[in-house]
């Protein structure tokens, strides 16, 4: 959420001015947020204004609401902001757009004249630290009031299906009331407030020890929940991948881990709102495998057998059932791979013949070794 960037304006003379900053607002800023608004709102949106008009200064000139008069006025309610949410202000090597401390003095004498991309590096560079750490102060608020828990029965993830599919309805999208309307016997709900940095193997085992079995120990705990989790897969490839995976939670560290999640039919993720999706819902009936990773990346593991791209035919005089390709299944799927991705999601696509062919299992393990390789979780 964030404030109005129309607020801070108000209308002037169209053949003159179209937009005059409320400069009496901005200042007022500097000792508090406005009625209905937070001080994370407000950083946000002064960030956002301060970035989009350097950049747009920076390359084409268009579209600007600020001059070298509101510039430093912004610029100074955004420090007394950012320090009131205990944040580093970013240092500004130039305070306005032009003049002998303007930022197009500055480009001219670092040596970005020629490059509209380098003027946007160098602007990326003085707010994008800034604005990762909104980022980051947005998600744990969103968390905690996650944790408080919103009015109905939502549910993070409903996955493992060991029998009938699960038939699942948004009874309130606005308070993310969730509820499985029939077979809810058949899958497994995690409740659990989903961790910054992914879902280990230990932390599934936890959430599996208090709500299923109170009494076992860990490794016992881990036993019957990844049986449990086996039964879900429905063919040979996707079993194949859940071994040649989990066999590595009893290598040295394993338990720690991302939890491979099998069969997921539905996954709420407070990360997927950046991509401007509002409910945070997912739904994809259904994803083979999900990993959330330390990196904080979701990657979504599709095991296709011929199903996904075609139809069987009636069975010939010797019983064997063939298939006839249907364009239109395999360009939903795409469509919804498309969809996946634009909400920060990665997908992995295994053909099912590919692991039943001699040297599958080699063929994941060295896919698994790279991917979480890559997915680590970042140093500081």
């Amino acid at each position: 959420m964030s404030v109005d960037l129309g607020a801070f304006f108000s209308s002037g003379d169209e053949w003159v001015e179209p937009w005059v900053l409320d400069v009496g607002l901005i200042e007022s800023l500097r000792f508090g947020p406005p009625a209905d608004h937070t001080d994370l709102d407000v950083a946000i949106t002064l960030t956002r204004l301060l970035h989009d008009d350097f950049v747009s200064y920076g390359t084409d000139g268009r579209d600007m609401r600020l001059n070298d008069d509101t510039v430093p006025v912004v610029i100074k309610a955004h420090r007394a902001v950012l320090e009131r949410l205990a944040l580093k202000a970013p240092t500004w090597p130039f305070r306005m757009f032009d003049g002998p401390r303007g930022f197009g003095t500055y480009w001219r004498d670092n040596g970005m004249s020629g490059s509209w991309q380098a003027r946007r590096n160098c602007v990326e560079q003085i707010l994008g630290p800034t604005r990762d750490a909104l980022e980051e102060l947005q998600e744990l608020e969103y968390e905690s009031r996650f944790r408080k828990g919103p009015a109905g029965s939502f549910k993070n993830l409903i996955f493992a299906a060991d029998g009938a599919k699960p038939q699942i309805v948004l009874r309130d999208a606005v308070n993310n009331d969730v509820e499985i309307v029939r077979h809810a016997d058949t899958c497994l709900v995690f409740t659990d407030p989903l961790p910054p940095h992914g879902l280990t193997w230990r932390q599934m085992v936890g959430w599996w020890t208090n709500n299923h079995q109170p009494d076992a120990d860990e490794k016992s705990a881990a036993d019957a929940l990844y049986r449990r989790l086996y039964r879900s897969l429905d063919s040979p490839p996707e079993q194949l991948l859940m071994i040649t995976y989990c066999a590595r939670y009893a290598e040295e560290g394993g338990f720690d881990l991302p939890a491979l999640i099998p069969q997921v039919y539905l996954h709420y993720d407070p990360y997927t709102r950046r991509s401007g999706k509002q409910s945070g819902v997912l739904y994809r009936q259904r994803m083979d495998f999900l990993l959330l990773a330390p990196d904080r990346s979701r990657i979504v593991i599709e095991v296709d057998g011929v199903q996904h791209y075609g139809r069987p035919n009636p069975p010939d005089e010797q019983g064997r059932v063939t298939h006839t390709a249907v364009p239109q299944l395999y360009a939903e799927m795409v469509a919804e791979d498309r969809r996946l991705r634009l909400a920060g999601y990665e997908i992995y696509r295994f053909g099912g013949w590919e692991l039943t062919r001699p040297g599958g299992e080699h063929v994941l393990a060295d896919f698994f070794t790279d991917l979480l390789a890559r997915h680590q979780k970042p140093t500081l």
